[in-house]
């Protein structure tokens, strides 16, 4: 059997790949059409991270490709009904980097509310000034979820150690099922969570329904000085709105990992706002998540290629 790696991958579960088949590792691969449609053409699994553009034309050209594995939880740049109606079966790595996904969030509070960043660089250029640097305690501050699965799960427990009153909406969650006790999450509507967060960070998939979710409505309606951060997908922001609020000085600043065009073009204008920080999309990248992630895919991909059960299957 052969098996292609199209991004970089863990090499923890790459061992585990080589125990069935013949395994090539090829992290740049994604950036070739063409070259990707050749290798597409012996391949009996597709491993991909974010950037592979796993469409209808990759998917065809794969005459004997059998599984797509996913090293990770989206699943925006798989086309799903290509894959249902050619009888490939996907699996991703849920839950896999939500530790990581919350720590990264809990640490753009804390930089923001204390500007560590800021403060840093303007001491490596020989200024001490503590005055400009007064920070803010993220104790008695309220953070708002904008969906409540697990990475929310875990932020909020996290948070809630730090003091912080956490709020979620989720729509997808009914009221019954609301996780609160487990949590301490307290149910809110969409627009209460907007108004009345220190901090809202967004943690829902990118869908038809969620494009451009959070525009200029949405920014006037939160607090002055909130701060917006953004781990799920870039689509979700309207990334100019979110720079005319934050220029206007209505936003104190935004964290975003993830961006509508990813890797970032040079003339992008939230490059030229020091109040926005920008991470090329690490939220889940960890040396611990990463071997977890490429363990859970490497064992479920030699399931699917040996007919055997996958608990990791994505529905289609």
């Amino acid at each position: 059997m052969k098996i292609i790696i199209s991004e970089m991958m863990h090499p923890s579960g790459i061992s585990i790949l080589q125990s069935i088949g013949e395994v090539e590792l090829l992290p740049d691969l994604w950036k070739s059409k063409q070259e990707l449609l050749q290798k597409m053409s012996e391949a009996d699994a597709l491993i991909v991270r974010n950037q592979t553009n796993v469409n209808k034309e990759v998917i065809k050209a794969g005459k004997n490709l059998k599984v797509i594995g996913r090293l990770g939880v989206g699943l925006d740049n798989i086309d799903l009904l290509t894959a249902k109606n050619f009888d490939v079966k996907v699996v991703s790595a849920r839950h896999a980097n939500s530790v990581s996904v919350a720590e990264y969030v809990v640490a753009a509070i804390l930089t923001a509310s204390r500007s560590l960043s800021q403060a840093g660089e303007d001491v490596n250029k020989g200024n001490w000034n503590r005055a400009l640097f007064t920070g803010n305690e993220v104790y008695g501050k309220t953070l708002g979820l904008i969906g409540t699965g697990e990475i929310g799960h875990r932020l909020a427990k996290r948070a809630i150690a730090l003091g912080m009153t956490v709020i979620g909406y989720d729509p997808y969650v009914r009221d019954e099922e609301f996780p609160f006790v487990e949590t301490g999450i307290i149910k809110s509507e969409f627009h209460e969570v907007l108004k009345q967060g220190d901090f809202i960070s967004i943690h829902t998939p990118l869908t038809k329904d969620t494009k451009s979710l959070i525009s200029s409505d949405e920014f006037h309606l939160m607090k002055k000085n909130a701060i917006v951060i953004n781990t799920s997908r870039g689509g979700i922001i309207d990334e100019a709105a979110l720079l005319k609020s934050v220029e206007a000085g209505h936003l104190s600043g935004a964290f975003l990992d993830v961006l509508d065009v990813e890797p970032i073009k040079l003339d992008n204008p939230l490059l030229n706002n020091h109040k926005i920080t920008i991470t090329p999309h690490i939220a889940g990248l960890t040396n611990e998540s990463q071997e977890r992630i490429s363990a859970i895919i490497s064992d479920e991909v030699v399931n699917v290629l040996q007919g055997k059960h996958s608990l990791s299957l994505v529905p289609l």
